[in-house]
């Protein structure tokens, strides 16, 4: 086997042989609960939660075996978001918390991810070691037996207590505010509708009907064109669309057009640079945010700081520097104020927050930042050359990136990223021009396919 951990925790199909089986649920859970809870005294406890996917049962039954094998207490949340799972560890006092999800992918996958007794994901050391247990029998793990073997309970009352603290995020009235959501048929539908309700909002719902396999099915975050037609039907001042396990969200305002990541973050940013509560006057994104997001920061005088694509990368430098806001493109948004990851829900409110006290429309907010053209175009490469430092010593290639680099210089950006999964470089060109930035970047595909192949 590879490596288990990945940017997210583990991933895999769902009990297919050699992916994300009930057998590597339980060793998982055994070893992850040993890692975590080895200074936590007699009877540590765990809090473990779970999206809609028709594999949870049967993983949540595995992986609830591991941690109780080795001691500790499985206290079972049920359906829930992602983002509860890491607050209520620290608000509960749980030793650590766990969460099965494959996020925005289909159903037939699915995902194990861990966070601390604080509330944040695994350091890359401690993943490291629990596959190491697991694949290489690193360790060795004794095993209790009578009154010390682990034993589970369930909790339903946790989903409203992570309800009642995305409430207390904000500390505006939602009345005369219509607001369309798109739960994605996941963990967003038992906290989305009821949060906003309970915040004064009216509230219209699509995609709230899980049945295990339609969670992201032409829905949620990813089909950002389903909430667009609906806001516009219902006629909301704004729509809120998660992803399965709602760590993330995206927008649509009242005209039905994308609000996304880098836009939610210029609305909620600029909002907290105006009331004195952006430490540094800076936010922190990737690479791969739009341009028209670094030219709106230094058109309001906020720094924007670049980081690697992923939002761990996002975290450390907010940690590093404590920055409190940050994100992607994609609407995954970390206010660290509130919450020690993206959640969909907690962003969501603090963007309707704005929306009412400012009393300007969802459109104008937004418009703050104009969206650059931008084209992104995956060409082929053969997997040991997709890296700079080999692709860079190509005469041709060198010379096209520089030539790009030049032509685009103040009127454009060029971002070549190999991809960390595929044999794929992705050739990102953004500029006013979207036909001619789209030519550029074919050309460049182009050359890297004939090249490196």
């Amino acid at each position: 086997m590879g490596r288990l951990f990945g940017t997210d925790g583990v991933r895999g199909v769902a009990n297919k042989d050699g992916e994300l089986t009930p057998e590597l649920a339980f060793k998982i859970g055994k070893a992850g609960a040993y890692v975590l809870t080895e200074t936590c005294g007699d009877k540590p406890r765990i809090l473990v939660g779970k999206d809609t996917r028709i594999s949870g049962g049967i993983l949540e039954s595995a992986l609830v075996a591991g941690i109780c094998s080795v001691g500790a207490e499985a206290v079972l949340a049920g359906v829930i978001p992602t983002p509860a799972i890491a607050h209520l560890v620290r608000s509960e006092g749980f030793d650590a918390g766990v969460m099965i999800s494959a996020s925005h992918n289909p159903f037939e996958h699915n995902g194990i991810k861990y966070f601390s007794g604080s509330g944040y994901k695994l350091s890359d050391e401690i993943e490291n070691r629990i596959e190491s247990i697991i694949l290489d029998n690193s360790e060795k793990i004794e095993s209790p037996i009578g009154k010390n073997i682990g034993h589970i309970t369930i909790d339903d009352s946790l989903v409203d207590k992570y309800i009642k603290f995305a409430e207390t995020t904000c500390d505006t009235v939602f009345d005369g505010i219509k607001i369309a959501i798109d739960c994605a048929n996941g963990a967003s539908s038992v906290t989305a509708k009821k949060a906003l309700e309970e915040l004064g909002a009216e509230v219209c719902v699509i995609n709230d009907s899980p049945n295990g396999i339609n969670i992201n099915e032409n829905c949620g975050s990813t089909h950002l064109e389903n909430l667009a037609a609906f806001v516009t039907e219902c006629g909301a001042d704004v729509g809120l669309a998660f992803d399965g396990d709602a760590d993330r969200v995206l927008a649509v305002d009242e005209n039905g057009q994308i609000v996304d990541g880098d836009k939610i973050m210029t609305v909620i940013g600029l909002d907290m640079k105006k009331n004195g509560k952006l430490p540094d006057n800076t936010i922190v994104a990737t690479v791969m945010s739009n341009l028209g997001f670094f030219v709106m920061g230094e058109e309001n005088g906020i720094n924007i700081k670049r980081t690697k694509v992923g939002d761990r990368y996002v975290l450390e430098e907010m940690l590093k520097n404590n920055h409190l806001i940050g994100g992607e493109q994609s609407g995954h948004v970390i206010l660290l104020e509130h919450n020690t990851t993206g959640d969909g829900l907690v962003t969501g409110i603090q963007l309707v927050s704005v929306l009412k006290h400012s009393g300007k429309r969802m459109s104008e907010l937004a418009s703050a930042m104009q969206v650059y053209p931008q084209v992104l175009i995956n060409a082929s490469v053969k997997n040991e050359l997709k890296n700079e430092e080999n692709y860079m010593k190509f005469p041709e290639i060198k010379q096209a990136i520089e030539a790009l680099e030049s032509e685009f210089k103040n009127t454009g950006r060029v971002l070549i990223r190999p991809s960390g999964t595929e044999p794929l470089v992705r050739v990102m060109i953004e500029g006013k021009d979207e036909n001619l930035i789209e030519k550029r970047a074919r050309e460049l595909a182009n050359l890297f396919e004939a090249k490196l192949n």
